[in-house]
């Protein structure tokens, strides 16, 4: 585990015990899970069972930010009518056993592609595209999902849901910033004009991405869990797409957005934004006309995520060193959706 966020494990221990039937004998083990920015993640193993545990980060986090109950409630009903969201197997809002809420869900074994392909794994075009169709395929099932079926229709407010992301966007870049960036002016005036009506409201990842979605390692292409559901709720598809493609490069991109959040999209196979756009557009049956003024929004909401990490870093709230450049990215996001909007099309 990384220095500092370890816990105690003979009280996780005997909280596991007490409410998880059937564990065999054993002491526990656990490892933290290298990835991720936000929340932290560690796999539990007693014996041959195994479950995986989520807790908030240390330090001081915004008002209902990285709400694990939240979090679980949802995992709970959205298992059922989308399998890919793991079970989980209870919340405990006990702070006593770790310091923090926290609960533990299913392990779903398989393989996270990040910014690298599994040792030995060949990235061939086939391959690419394939991993390419599954993530967009796997997106719109997810919006496939009926709210109310699933359990979730009280999840969110869809109604105003585009004007509220921007004023709320907009306030926690004010909120977070450190570094004086002219362009963010600019930038902000166009997001809060023309914002496009919403299509019908679906359940939201918030946080669609390649390295949220557990892969079998025998077929990358086939996913076998999405991961990360902390901001999930009931709003506009398309903002989820354009979520999600604020992640997705390509190789022609330039070399200091690939370095935002590397990737393997940008290896050469993958398709690019527009086909992902086209998958999608297929396989949902939505209009994306208005795609331009989501993608520039996409990556304002991006810098303001990264600028939001920095700045906890920046007041010694967190002393992970991965976070110390995040002021550069947060730049190269914020030139880059203003020279998008600037282009009137993507």
């Amino acid at each position: 585990m990384r220095e500092g966020e370890g816990f105690d494990l003979a009280a996780v221990e005997r909280y596991l015990r007490e409410h998880v039937e059937g564990l065999p004998e054993g002491e526990l083990e656990v490892r933290q899970f290298p990835s991720g920015a936000s929340n932290l993640t560690y796999l539990l193993k007693i014996g041959d069972w195994e479950g995986v545990l989520r807790r908030p980060p240390f330090g001081p986090v915004p008002p209902k930010a990285h709400d694990m109950g939240r979090e679980s409630r949802v995992l709970a009903r959205l298992h059922g009518a989308y399998p890919l969201a793991p079970k989980p197997y209870f919340f405990c809002e006990d702070e006593s056993v770790i310091g923090a809420p926290f609960y533990v869900m299913e392990r779903r074994e398989g393989v996270v592609v990040d910014d690298e392909f599994p040792e030995g794994v060949e990235p061939t075009r086939e391959l690419c595209r394939g991993i390419s169709r599954a993530v967009a395929d796997t997106l719109a099932e997810l919006h496939a999902v009926d709210p109310d079926e699933a359990g979730l229709g009280d999840l969110g407010r869809p109604e105003g849901f585009l004007e509220r992301q921007v004023e709320g966007w907009i306030g926690r870049y004010d909120k977070a910033k450190t570094d004086e960036i002219e362009e963010v002016e600019q930038l902000t005036g166009w997001i809060g004009r023309d914002i496009p009506d919403s299509p019908e409201p679906t359940i939201i990842h918030n946080d669609f991405k390649l390295n949220n979605l557990i892969l079998s390692p025998d077929d990358l292409t086939e996913v076998r869990a999405v991961l990360d559901w902390e901001m999930a709720t009931i709003g506009d598809p398309l903002f989820d797409l354009a979520v999600s493609l604020s992640y997705w490069t390509e190789p022609d991109d330039l070399q200091e957005l690939k370095e935002v959040m590397p990737t393997v999209t940008s290896t050469p196979g993958f398709i690019t934004r527009r086909e992902f756009m086209d998958r999608y557009a297929e396989q949902s049956g939505r209009d994306l006309s208005a795609m331009h003024w989501y993608m520039v929004f996409g990556y304002f909401k991006l810098a303001v995520i990264l600028q939001q990490i920095y700045a906890r870093w920046k007041k010694g709230q967190t002393q992970d060193e991965r976070f110390a450049d995040f002021n550069r990215r947060v730049r190269v996001l914020i030139l880059h959706a203003n020279d998008l909007a600037e282009k009137g099309d993507l």
